[in-house]
């Protein structure tokens, strides 16, 4: 239907009249506005009547209360569909003015001489209405009641109770005409899905209340940028737009600004999908399903951004929700199974720890990355079913190793925020371990940083209990983007994971290396022991021994492997060899030195003043008069090149073939020191007449094989 033409003579009569008079066409689903008298704009505060005429084609609701403006546009709906006459009382704002004004509005159909159905209405200023004036409460009241037929309110619910926008069946009938209308001109359109961050959180920190005054606050600014037809609720704070393409990001910055504006600073950030439209095929519900997956891809970020949907959007939702179907199937007929990677002692090469990870692999769609069933399992709730599940394998795993002899070692499992939400996960931890008859200590609970976000006490408390109840609780992925040095202040934990983003950009240059090492100095002097995961190359894990990082995790090493295929390494004697619980203490506190801190020459009970920034150091094994060594910094390496002409890196020592005078005194002094336990602090020439001042002490016993560790420290040379 085109819109009316109202000759310019008929129009001039109508414009001049100074009664509060309009007339209106209902085209495509939309009120166009064809005539507005003086009278009218006198009512309403206008001096610009072309301001007026965009007013009452755009935003026709924008000065009208907010518990009035959905009510009034209902009955306006009813009264355009139908016939019948068309009667309010509402209250609005006049511009120029404060407070507000109530008025009656009326109106009737009439005909042209063509047929076309016009709507007359005119308005009637009842008075002012105060907030405190009981009397005018009662009034509007009464006029409303008599005025309304429920019936009516009821079927022509058209409108948002709370914003007065187009609720969203209205609004999708009135996108299709904004769609075709677009498409006819031969311009894109596009629908867009806004969500506000953080709306629960604003709700209790200020009152529902104040958040709904929140959302009519946006809605008006929504109404006001794009026109109060083309927005809608769709849910909650969940607002949708129908607009043209061409400039939709400019008109969109506007309203973020103006949303800033607003609401005396109690604002929020505001996520935006956009899905352009190219054709008439997609249906509007659709459209806004698109642009609704752009809105949520940006889950996560906490600033107000746009994001445009892709066909992968449609993808990884559909992944998504054959995840969260077949997930009960997924763990019935395990599909999921658990997949262990080793946790590598430093300084034995050893396997001291194995993490448990889960790998989904689906009859139908093959193998089924973490990184899309752990997030798919976190939004939907679900991710405590499979962290438990997860537990009950690993638990059996253990058993069946024990059963065949394996020198079996601790299990660690990841743990979500969410688990801690959906049930008392440790009471079902303990009990699950308990029923087995396994150790507390053979189950370590990893929960990275992030879960402190929404609750810390209440994470702190759960943490506790898992350390008392004897569960080695670490913090995983530590430095990943959520690290805060306050957590490890007020948490014990018993281990730091270091990320794996550490190793990623290990050749990226000195920072991170430096970084790493004195975050190490600082996990080890708290008391923590430390793993470094996703190391690949030697030249790592050789870094990782020097600064003290006690287990490394990462391809050098092995990568995640099924269970079953333990079981074959185990038979065929190609498994990494297991550490002996009964050496892990004394391996531990070995691994724990860092060989660029001057306290790995002092004992417990001493302090040393840090003079030099790295002297040389190295740790020796001591068995019978043999030595090997477990670990050396750079600078001792250097120094034993330049004196003694040894390569460390080969396996070399300079107590080999000890005959020379030099060699026999170190040695001697060496001996003493595993024998009596106390440090020693002895000079020696160097074959070129310099002096060399050495410091030794006992780092510990092996107590399973005798060996005796040793650090020895150069302290300076004259």
């Amino acid at each position: 239907m085109q819109k009316y033409i109202i000759d310019d003579n008929t129009k001039k009569l109508y414009e001049h009249l100074t009664v509060p008079f309009a007339v209106y066409q209902f085209v495509d689903k939309r009120v166009v506005t064809l005539v507005l008298s003086d009278g009218f704009l006198k009512l309403f505060g206008y001096e610009d009547r072309e301001k007026a005429y965009y007013d009452m084609d755009n935003d026709m609701y924008k000065n009208v209360h907010p518990d009035d403006a959905s009510r009034i546009a209902d009955v306006a709906y009813g009264f355009a569909v139908n016939d019948g006459v068309y009667e309010v009382i509402y209250r609005t704002k006049v511009i120029g003015k404060s407070g507000y004004k109530i008025i009656h509005a009326f109106g009737k159909h009439i005909y042209t001489d063509d047929g076309v159905r016009l709507a007359q209405v005119w308005y009637l200023d009842e008075g002012s209405y105060e907030e405190s004036s009981f009397e005018n409460k009662i009034k509007l009241n009464d006029s409303l009641s008599n005025a309304l037929h429920e019936n009516s309110l009821v079927q022509y619910s058209k409108y948002d109770y709370l914003t007065g926008l187009p609720n969203m069946s209205y609004f999708f009938e009135l996108a299709e005409s904004s769609k075709k209308a677009a498409l006819k001109k031969g311009v894109k359109y596009c629908m867009i899905y806004m969500d506000f961050t953080g709306m629960k959180f604003f709700n209790r920190k200020y009152g529902f209340e104040e958040g709904d005054i929140l959302l009519q606050t946006f809605a008006k600014v929504l109404a006001d940028i794009f026109g109060n037809e083309n927005c809608c609720r769709i849910s909650a704070d969940h607002f949708c737009v129908v607009a043209e393409l061409d400039g939709v990001e400019e008109k969109l910055k506007k309203v973020f600004l103006e949303h800033q504006e607003k609401n005396g600073g109690k604002t929020l950030h505001i996520h935006v999908g956009i899905y352009v439209g190219r054709d008439e095929a997609v249906h509007e519900s659709v459209a806004c399903d698109r642009a609704k997956l752009a809105c949520e891809a940006l889950r996560g970020k906490y600033e107000t951004i746009i994001n445009y949907y892709s066909q992968s959007l449609s993808d990884d939702a559909d992944n998504k929700q054959y995840i969260i179907d077949n997930f009960d199937k997924a763990l019935s007929e395990r599909w999921i199974q658990v997949y262990l990677q080793p946790i590598v002692r430093n300084v034995n090469e050893r396997v001291c720890d194995v993490e448990a990870l889960a790998r989904w692999i689906d009859p139908e769609k093959g193998f089924l990355s973490p990184a899309s069933f752990i997030p798919a399992l976190e939004d939907a709730g679900l991710i405590y079913k499979l962290d438990l599940y997860m537990v009950d394998r690993v638990v059996e795993m253990i058993k069946i190793q024990e059963d065949k002899g394996f020198k079996s070692v601790a299990h660690s499992i990841n743990l979500s925020r969410s688990d801690f939400d959906a049930c008392d996960m440790v009471e079902e931890i303990r009990r699950r371990v308990d029923d087995a008859g396994i150790s507390h200590d053979r189950i370590s609970i990893e929960i990275t940083e992030s879960v402190f976000v929404r609750d810390f006490e209440y994470i702190k408390g759960q943490i506790d209990k898992f350390r008392k109840l004897g569960f080695p609780v670490w913090m995983d992925d530590f430095g990943s983007g959520y690290s805060s040095l306050s957590v490890l202040q007020s948490v014990k934990f018993d281990l730091i994971k270091f990320d794996m983003s550490f190793m990623r950009k290990f050749n990226e240059g000195d920072n991170v290396r430096v970084l790493l090492s004195e975050l190490m100095r600082m996990a080890t002097s708290l008391g923590f022991d430390t793993v470094c995961e996703g190391v690949e190359t030697k030249e790592q894990v050789e870094f990782l021994r020097e600064i003290g990082c006690s287990k490394l995790q990462g391809y050098f090493f092995c990568k995640p492997i099924a269970f079953d295929a333990i079981l074959d390494m185990f038979r065929t004697k190609t498994l990494i060899e297991s550490e002996n619980p009964d050496e892990s203490e004394y391996y531990e506190n070995i691994a724990r030195l860092n060989l660029y801190d001057l306290k790995v020459i002092a004992s417990d009970e001493e302090e040393l003043n840090h003079i030099f920034n790295m002297i040389p150091v190295a740790v020796i094994e001591i068995t019978g008069d043999k030595a090997r060594y477990l670990r050396t910094n750079r600078s001792y390496q250097d120094f034993i090149k330049e004196y003694f002409d040894i390569d460390i890196l080969k396996g070399e020592t300079f107590l080999e073939d000890a005959e020379s005078d030099g060699k026999k005194r170190i040695a001697s002094v060496i001996k003493e020191c595993c024998e009596s336990g106390n440090h020693t602090f002895f000079n020696e020439k160097m074959p070129d007449g310099s002096i060399v001042h050495t410091f030794i002490r006992r780092v510990g016993i092996n107590p399973v094989t005798g060996n005796i560790a040793i650090a020895i420290a150069v302290l300076s040379i004259e």
